[in-house]
């Protein structure tokens, strides 16, 4: 698929090495969102995981949210 810039108004083709950086950039970007959604996922269930220890321990809920400032 050719890919165009704007220069000063007008549409040019990006050159060959353009491109490359270009795919290179945008799967670069693919993999940051991947890691940053896998991260919030992760950063989920250790709360959750958290909050279920806390709950085995005997704590209710009214006392797991003074504690987490939920």
């Amino acid at each position: 698929m050719t890919r165009y810039k704007n220069v000063n108004g007008l549409r040019i083709k990006f050159t060959a090495e353009e491109e490359i950086d270009r795919d290179a950039q945008e799967a670069k970007a693919v993999i940051d969102q991947q890691a940053e959604n896998d991260a919030q996922v992760i950063n989920d269930a250790k709360k959750a995981s958290g909050k279920a220890k806390l709950k085995e321990l005997g704590l209710d809920d009214d006392e797991l949210k003074q504690i987490l400032g939920i």
